[in-house]
């Protein structure tokens, strides 16, 4: 298997760079002086947008998303906004060239098999109430949704967005909704669970689970919200001895679970649950943001700053930790590795050792 070296996370502005990137996005358009085409340079790290000018974009008649592309070219600065201007570019096929997809496809650090197992272990461990275990058992037991939960993206972008980050989401929410329950007397926390995890239940079926991660006719439609009410609605009413007024709770904590009319919740929150639920979707949300802008590809925390945050409109800072006492037949805390230098590869294809696909030049 070939790796990379460089990837997106590693960019900056004046590098020339020779790699191997994914396709999220491929459009051809048309500028004064010929046509261009404007591409979305994907992997494990991130997204570049890159451009091909013409009339070096002749040489593609067609290009799309999910295909394979070994580039060089220039990393520049628009608009606040690193993007790539491709001198010369090949299509290729990741089996033929070797390429070890998990650094184009970005997962979650801890298999979704065990994720899903873990949240199921640890429902049947809280709950006591038959009805929720019932309906909690039907849904995640469906062959259909239990597929699509163990590919899904938490999100398109900003948190979570890598196949598992859904379930290592909701895992997250599960337990903060728990412990937070036990700090506020009167807390319904069974409810709170269950609406924690069923949440995000929609965003299995709102995004694509491939390298684009792009928003479905219905996720376009409707949005994540309203596909889990309509998925979740026939197993709610299949349950037996559910009370409907715990059922009309459940749906209230969903759809309000966003927190604000302006970010997306068709009401706000008016119980205790659905502003803890709320707040532990943000919190979870954010925290998934600041370590991913504050790791480098190969998982090692950066020390000091990291580059401007365009979503949380900040610089994000990693301070030092506070020592942990240690014994001598423990290891010493590791001091945070600052991302590797830049480096630049050779020729385009030749020194790759990737033949391209007949075809797409």
């Amino acid at each position: 298997m070939k790796h990379k070296k460089t990837y997106v996370r590693d960019l900056a502005e004046g590098n020339s760079i020779s790699e191997v990137f994914a396709l999220s996005k491929a459009q051809r358009k048309e500028a004064k002086n010929g046509p261009y085409w404007q591409l979305t340079l994907t992997d494990r790290t991130g997204n570049i947008e890159a451009r091909i000018w013409y009339p070096q974009s002749q040489q593609f008649e067609a290009l799309q998303a999910e295909q394979f592309v070994a580039v060089n070219g220039q990393v520049a600065s628009f608009k606040d906004q690193l993007q790539m201007n491709i001198n010369d570019m090949a299509v290729i096929d990741p089996r033929e060239a070797g390429l070890d997809l998990t650094d184009f496809l970005p997962s979650s650090a801890i298999p979704p098999e065990d994720l899903l197992r873990e949240m199921e272990e640890f429902l049947g461990a809280e709950l006591t109430f038959k009805p929720w275990k019932a309906l909690c058992r039907s849904v995640l037991h469906d062959d259909h949704i239990r597929a699509s939960l163990l590919s899904a993206p938490g999100a398109k972008s900003i948190h979570h967005a890598y196949a598992g980050g859904l379930l290592e989401h909701t895992l997250a929410i599960m337990r903060i909704c728990s412990a937070l329950s036990r700090l506020y007397p009167g807390i319904d926390r069974e409810i709170l669970l269950v609406a924690a995890l069923f949440h995000d239940l929609g965003k299995a079926f709102e995004l694509s689970h491939g390298i684009s991660r792009e928003y479905t006719d219905a996720g376009r439609l409707l949005g994540h919200i309203q596909i889990g009410l309509e998925i979740l609605e026939p197993f709610l009413r299949k349950t037996k001895d559910l009370p409907e007024e715990l059922s009309m709770h459940l749906k209230h904590l969903i759809v309000a679970h966003h927190g604000e009319l302006a970010f997306g919740s068709p009401c706000l929150p008016q119980t205790a649950e659905a502003f803890i639920l709320h707040y532990a979707d943000n919190l979870d949300a954010k925290i998934n943001t600041v370590h991913g802008a504050l790791t480098a590809p190969d998982g090692e925390e950066i020390g000091g700053w990291s580059e401007y945050h365009r979503t949380l409109g900040r610089y994000l800072y990693q301070p030092m930790r506070t020592p942990v006492a240690t014994t001598a037949a423990e290891p010493q805390p590791k001091t945070p590795k600052k991302a590797a230098p830049k480096s630049e590869e050779s020729p385009l294809l030749k020194a790759m050792g990737i033949t391209a696909t007949p075809g797409n030049q």
